[in-house]
């Protein structure tokens, strides 16, 4: 399966394959390049999977210098940035190279934002390795680190020429982080009519199972959805706002949780499907039937959809609702004085909205700790 969409009057492609096959290096030939080219991999990727990347690119004749980095989100930063680019540097690579990540969205924004930065843009594509790149953040062009403790605070908009996703990658993704990318794609079957809430309400066994010929429909419903919105839209002005649904609330959650631990304490995608309830609850004042709909359906799947059941004992909840809330207007997409989020009182009714009633911001940080 091909999904083809063009920015800046070049065409992008999003090639779904069952295997890693030489597609990868078929397709990389056919880009204008110098074929010197830099693979940057998160280190905790099978190490099989590298090696089949690297023999089908090294029997085209491709030059391949490799960088190992380590995805967690603590690594989202300037330091690493800085390395990538230093490493282009050093290897005299040109405008005609290429950088193929092959990762989650840690590494991706990081090898997309240097792709970006380095003389201004040279040759980059991506092989996402966790669902949630694979349904979200591997197209949109969004590149970003994270600066002095405010998410995504640094960064801009620069897209890969080539997305290569592999259901050989997906089977061998880890439970928790397999599921953790299902509140993106629910995101995307709540903003705009598609088949996808029909897919991810009856066809749940196989989702779970990750049927191939499901979660290719399923990842195709939501990537195409994606790009409805942002095509027209790429600085994110207008239309394009609404795939933030959810993502006001998630990060200030994440910020909260996350921020000074060293192992994360919630995922991303865990953190969208509460932000989802809770701009849901912000939107109706609220607990109402799209809410316990999308309740049932993150439950459905075992995924939080009841944060205080995963709390720590020992947490000082005033604290942690002062944090979220404080969070709250430490989002980038405030303009003046009210953060925005995205209201839905209907499905596929979403709207840009702000948060201008802090008696409902409390209600409804309080229904999601207490």
């Amino acid at each position: 399966m091909i999904i083809k969409y063009s920015v800046n009057n070049e065409i992008n492609r999003v090639i779904i394959k069952k295997d890693i096959t030489k597609v990868i290096s078929t397709e990389l030939n056919k880009l204008n390049s110098d074929k010197k080219l830099l693979l940057i991999f998160d280190k905790n990727i099978s190490g099989e999977i590298i090696e089949n990347i690297f023999s089908f690119l090294k029997l085209s004749g491709f030059k391949i210098y490799v960088l190992k980095l380590e995805g967690s989100k603590k690594n989202k930063n300037e330091k690493y940035l800085f390395k990538i680019i230093d490493f282009l540097i050093e290897k005299k690579f040109t405008k005609n190279s290429i950088i193929l990540s092959c990762c989650g969205g840690v590494i991706g924004d990081l090898a997309a934002l240097a792709s970006s930065l380095y003389l201004r843009g040279l040759i980059y594509c991506h092989v996402p390795t966790t669902m949630t790149a694979i349904v979200d953040s591997c197209i949109g062009g969004k590149t970003a680190i994270n600066y002095k403790g405010i998410i995504n605070s640094f960064g801009n908009y620069f897209h890969p020429r080539i997305v290569f996703i592999f259901d050989e990658i997906i089977q061998k993704i880890p439970e928790r982080e397999y599921k953790s990318g299902l509140p993106e794609i629910l995101k995307c079957g709540l903003i705009k009519k598609n088949k996808i809430l029909h897919l991810l309400e009856r066809n749940k066994e196989k989702i779970i199972k990750r049927d191939f010929k499901i979660v290719q429909k399923i990842c195709s419903e939501t990537l195409k959805t994606k790009i409805f919105f942002f095509i027209n839209d790429i600085s994110e002005k207008n239309k394009r706002l609404n795939l933030n649904f959810g993502h006001t609330f998630a990060h200030a959650i994440e910020m909260a949780l996350n921020f000074k631990n060293k192992k994360d304490f919630i995922q991303h995608g865990e953190a969208v499907g509460l932000g989802i309830l809770c701009e849901i609850f912000y939107s109706n004042s609220k607990k109402n039937n799209l809410y316990f709909r999308v309740k049932n359906i993150l439950d459905s799947y075992l995924l939080i959809s009841d944060l205080k059941k995963k709390l720590p004992i020992n947490i000082n909840k005033t604290d942690l609702h002062k944090k979220i809330f404080l969070n709250i207007f430490l989002d980038k997409k405030k303009i003046g004085i009210y953060p925005r989020y995205i209201s839905l009182k209907r499905i596929y009714k979403s709207s840009v909205a702000e948060i201008d009633n802090m008696s409902k911001l409390n209600e409804t940080i309080y229904n999601l700790i207490n």
